[in-house]
């Protein structure tokens, strides 16, 4: 009887099941994610490695392992890298770190990519590797005259195999790093496919590993979800140094650079740039571009002056105020919290008696920024009444301070600030709270400085 020829036993591959809404794993399907609460998420992906291969292929001297006593460890001068942009350099809090990880973030189309490659062609003195995974080196070349800068020691590479990346960066050494984008990239250790929870996991703990060992900057961009928030794994932001995210309005030409997490400074420090035809421009002075041009007869229309980090800033706030015609009235706004605007709005009725339960009230912050800070609930609140009672608020006052919920005016901080921007824009008057008089220098400034701490009086001052 023939012998039975064995059969070669084929090795079955691992897979793990994925939320593809917050990256946690599962080694069975799941209906509802214990861990983010969505239904219908988990994915199953292969994550099956090679073994006895280096992941990266570059050389990297032998770091010290084993604890070290805190007395005991060298701290010396942050050395940072000039970006030849005033505007990332104070979101990076004053330049970029070497070693350091930075994530990118924004809509499709907003400038991403145009920014990092303005950027890379700033850098006259660094060799720079542009690793592009979803256009061509003929579309980055078009960019980059339209953008109108020349630089030689930009290289660009058209990859998005990450060991073939590896690859290039081990005979060029460059000195910076941009991949555009993430999500694009996969690594031959992972059966997955590019853009999934395991090959972006994998693809940014690879490059992580990377700017450590060599000390070498790396800024990734990254895609975003329908919702704005980072797409992948919430372990992705986790991993990086930085997380910048890129945003703004379609409709308008300005551009907002934001820091969500930043370990080498602050988080609260705020970009601008203006979208124009050959890129991205820096707006040094923010105050000037979103005060528009208007005529001083306009009702509904308040000044107020804001703070993003260490930066003061001159908005102007538009209300209308209107009767009702469906019988419910309407609350809505632009980039102002519209649970706030309807605080405010029951202050106004409560404790000063506008009858406003009966109208429609809008509110817009120009220029298409979304506004945060309390300071500027004084300048919706009379906004709001100038609209209602149909006069014109002149456009050389200016509000910065808080309203309570008993309608008292509150105090905001770096007030000083706040009325030395004011000042320098030639505003002639600034309503703040009577409470932040303690400790300011009222000669330091030629603004008239009125100081309230009631609704009312803000009413009878401006209205008579």
């Amino acid at each position: 009887m023939p012998a039975i020829p064995n059969k070669t036993r084929m090795a079955k591959p691992k897979t793990v099941f994925f939320c593809q809404n917050c990256g946690a794993q599962s080694a069975k399907w799941i209906g509802r994610c214990p861990s983010c609460g969505e239904w219908n998420t988990y994915v199953e992906e292969i994550i099956q490695k090679e073994t006895g291969k280096n992941k990266i292929p570059f050389s990297t001297n032998k770091l010290k392992t084993g604890p070290v006593k805190i007395s005991e460890i060298e701290t010396g001068k942050e050395e940072r890298i000039d970006l030849f942009d005033k505007e990332l350099n104070r979101v990076l809090g004053g330049g970029l770190v070497k070693g350091s990880l930075i994530l990118v973030g924004g809509e499709p189309g907003i400038g991403k990519s145009t920014l990092l490659l303005q950027i890379a062609l700033k850098q006259k003195s660094t060799l720079v590797l542009y690793v592009t995974g979803e256009e061509s080196e003929q579309q980055i070349k078009l960019r980059a005259g339209r953008i109108g800068n020349e630089n030689d020691d930009c290289y660009i590479l058209a990859e998005t195999n990450t060991q073939h990346i590896f690859q290039i960066i081990e005979k060029l050494q460059p000195g910076l790093v941009i991949i555009d984008s993430i999500q694009a990239l996969y690594t031959d250790y992972l059966d997955s496919s590019a853009g999934s929870i395991s090959q972006i996991k994998e693809c940014a703990a690879e490059f992580q590993k990377y700017s450590k060992l060599t000390n070498t900057p790396v800024f990734l961009i990254g895609h975003i979800t329908k919702d704005g928030s980072l797409a992948g794994p919430k372990l992705l932001e986790h991993m990086v140094d930085t997380v910048l995210q890129f945003e703004g309005e379609r409709n308008y030409g300005y551009r907002i650079l934001r820091t969500a997490k930043n370990r080498f400074g602050s988080t609260s420090e705020l970009g601008i740039y203006e979208m124009q035809n050959n890129g991205l421009r820096e707006v040094m002075n923010p105050s000037e571009i979103l005060l528009s041009n208007r005529d001083n007869n306009l009702s509904g229309i308040a000044v107020s002056a804001m703070v993003e980090g260490a930066r003061p800033i001159m908005i102007e706030t538009q209300a209308l105020v209107s009767s009702a015609a469906y019988g419910t009235p309407l609350r809505s706004s632009t980039g102002f919290d519209t649970r706030r605007l309807n605080m405010l709005l029951a202050v106004l009725e409560k404790r000063s008696g506008f009858r406003l339960g009966a109208k429609d009230v809008f509110l817009n912050i120009a220029g298409g920024i979304r506004v945060d800070d309390p300071a500027i609930d004084l300048a919706v609140i009379a906004s709001v009444l100038s609209s209602n009672e149909d006069i014109s608020i002149d456009q050389n006052i200016c509000f910065s301070a808080e309203v309570g919920l008993s309608g008292e005016i509150r105090t905001v901080n770096k007030i000083e600030q706040r009325i030395a921007e004011a000042d320098k824009l030639g505003m002639e008057q600034v309503f703040i709270s009577k409470y932040g008089l303690k400790g300011l220098q009222k000669g330091n400034f030629n603004i008239e400085i009125i100081p309230v701490g009631k609704v009312d009086e803000v009413f009878s001052k401006l209205f008579g």
